[in-house]
C-alpha cells in the first residue's frame, strides 16, 4: 500500500475505463474545474446506490461550483458500471479499478479489512487534494462534506 494520501498532497494521476469505454486520464482533467472523486465499494448495492443516486440530486449544486466534474471509482467492470449508471440515471462519469491499482494509490483502506472503503476526495483546479472524507456507511454526509469543501475552495479565491 503506497503512503496514505493526505489533504495538501498532489493528486496521483491514473487512467482508467469509463462505464462507456473511454479512457479518463486524471491528468487531462486537471486545471479544467475542481473534481469530486468518490470511491464505493460495489455498484447495486444499497448502499452504494443510495450514495450514487444522492450525488446524482446533488449534481447541479455541484457542477455550479466553478462546473465542478463528480467521478465514482470501483472495481466493478465497465459493463456492470454501465449498467448501474443508466439503472440510476447517474449523470456523472464511473471509472472501472478492476485491479485495485487506483485505490491503492490513493491509499483507501479496506473495512475490517475486506470490503473495499467509501472514500471522497475533493480536488482543486491545480490537481491538490483539498479535502478527504471517509465513512463506509454515512452516504449523505460525502455529498455534504464535498459541497462544503468546494464552497471553500470557492470562497478563498
Amino acid at each position: 500500500m503506497s503512503d496514505i494520501l493526505k489533504v495538501g498532497d498532489k493528486a496521483p494521476l491514473f487512467s482508467l475505463l469509463s462505464e462507456e469505454g473511454a479512457i479518463i486520464k486524471l491528468g487531462d482533467l486537471i486545471g479544467l474545474s475542481p473534481i469530486v472523486l468518490y470511491f464505493y465499494p460495489k455498484d447495486n448495492t444499497t448502499v452504494c446506490t443510495k450514495e450514487a443516486c444522492a450525488f446524482r440530486d446533488n449534481i447541479n449544486k455541484i457542477k455550479g461550483i466553478e462546473n465542478t466534474l463528480v467521478m465514482g471509482i470501483s472495481s466493478d467492470s465497465v459493463d456492470s458500471h454501465k449498467q448501474f449508471s443508466s439503472d440510476n440515471e447517474l449523470p456523472f462519469t464511473l471509472l472501472s479499478d478492476q485491479a485495485g491499482e487506483v485505490r491503492k494509490l490513493y491509499g483507501v483502506p479496506k473495512t475490517f479489512r475486506l470490503l473495499p472503503g467509501r472514500v471522497t476526495y475533493v480536488i482543486d483546479k491545480d490537481g491538490i487534494v483539498r479535502h478527504i472524507f471517509s465513512s463506509q456507511l454515512n452516504y449523505k454526509k460525502h455529498i455534504e462534506e464535498a459541497l462544503s469543501a468546494l464552497k471553500s475552495l470557492k470562497d478563498r479565491k
